[in-house]
């Protein structure tokens, strides 16, 4: 047991590590294309980067749905929509203001509003979801991604935007030079950027990183979680393989922000989130059977927390600066405490009855 406590707590380590690099390749290559196609930063993290950091969940979704009791799915897709505003979306704030974009404000974040409410709804009455109702979700899904797809497609053409946020080098300032081998390997990273198939090749081994840093990192603290430490399965969904399978999202947008790339940040977010209701429960529901996708109460509380969530990054866009700010991004960070606190103390308390 000692031996294989340290081995998944060494793969937890790794996990964070692909993480952290394939995030810094993930947005390098996104935004040297969006650079490229002079389409808005937001437009590609709204629809390539958010599909991509979703699959973490798809997969989760997938597997449970056809080889297990499909109990991780419903607490895995709010779980992980309530942790990329309230900290992902939030950390980012801190780090740097995320301006938000007209339509953003007028079209993606009302309908990311409408879609957590449908969510709710639908799971309430009957407690499940049934197959067609997957459908239905999915179906708005792909209407979703061919708004987008015009939207780009429109963009590139007339140039209405000239690569919103540029991937920022370091400069080094304040920091001396390294020499040798580590400097030149840096300078030839920083020129084949410049070429479009060396921006797709990071992309999409960032992405690997990314999706397989997650999978080692839910699987090892999911281990962790409940052998070790013997929490139970719907804690497991809202927490662990929530936080886990957010993670994707967790690097990439702050990895973003810190770089400059606001689009991206915000981007991934909305269209991550929006992803996990239509696609990912879509797929759930479609995956589940004659018995449907089971909601149960926990999910209600859930869904309604994951709406709230939804409701105020569409209050705090419309504030006098347009953006998420600071202190915006701080409330956030109340929330996520607040919320896990409730979880944690409503489970105790129900254990001890």
């Amino acid at each position: 047991m000692v031996g294989e406590a340290i081995l998944n707590v060494f793969l937890l380590l790794l996990g964070f590590v692909l993480l952290v690099k394939g995030a810094d390749f993930f947005v390098d290559g996104a935004s040297g294309i969006a650079k490229k196609l002079k389409v808005s930063t937001f437009i590609i993290g709204v629809t390539v980067v958010a599909l991509g950091t979703s699959a973490p969940e798809a997969a989760v979704t997938i597997v449970d749905a056809v080889g297990g009791s499909g109990g991780l799915i419903v607490g895995n897709i709010l779980g992980s929509n309530i942790i990329n505003i309230f900290l992902i979306l939030g950390v980012s704030a801190v780090v740097c203001k995320l301006p938000v974009e007209k339509t953003t404000r007028y079209i993606d974040l009302p309908f990311l509003v409408l879609i957590s409410a449908l969510f709710v709804v639908l799971g309430f009455f009957g407690g499940s979801f049934a197959w067609w109702e997957g459908l239905i979700l999915i179906l708005l899904y792909a209407a979703f991604m061919a708004y987008n797809v015009v939207l780009a497609l429109k963009q590139s053409k007339v140039g209405l935007e000239h690569a919103a946020a540029v991937s920022v080098a370091e400069t080094g300032e304040g920091v001396e030079e390294v020499k040798g081998w580590y400097s030149r390997l840096k300078s030839g990273y920083e020129k084949l950027k410049e070429k479009v198939w060396f921006l797709i090749i990071i992309t999409v081994a960032g992405l690997g990183m990314v999706i397989g840093g997650a999978q080692l990192v839910v699987n090892s603290a999911r281990f962790i979680a409940e052998d070790l430490i013997g929490i139970s399965p719907e804690i497991v969904a809202l927490t662990v393989v929530a936080f886990g399978t957010s993670l994707p999202e967790l690097v990439t947008s702050v990895s973003a922000a810190r770089k400059g790339d606001v689009g991206i940040a915000t981007g991934n977010i909305i269209g991550s989130n929006i992803a996990n209701i239509l696609l990912i429960g879509g797929l759930g529901a479609l995956c589940s059977g004659a018995d449907g996708l089971i909601f149960s109460t926990e999910g209600l509380i859930s869904g309604l927390v994951s709406l709230f969530a939804a409701v105020l990054i569409f209050a705090c866009s419309f504030g006098k600066t347009k953006s998420l700010t600071r202190a915006a991004g701080i409330m956030m960070l109340v929330c996520l405490v607040c919320y896990y606190g409730f979880v944690f103390a409503n489970y105790y308390a129900f254990k001890l009855y």
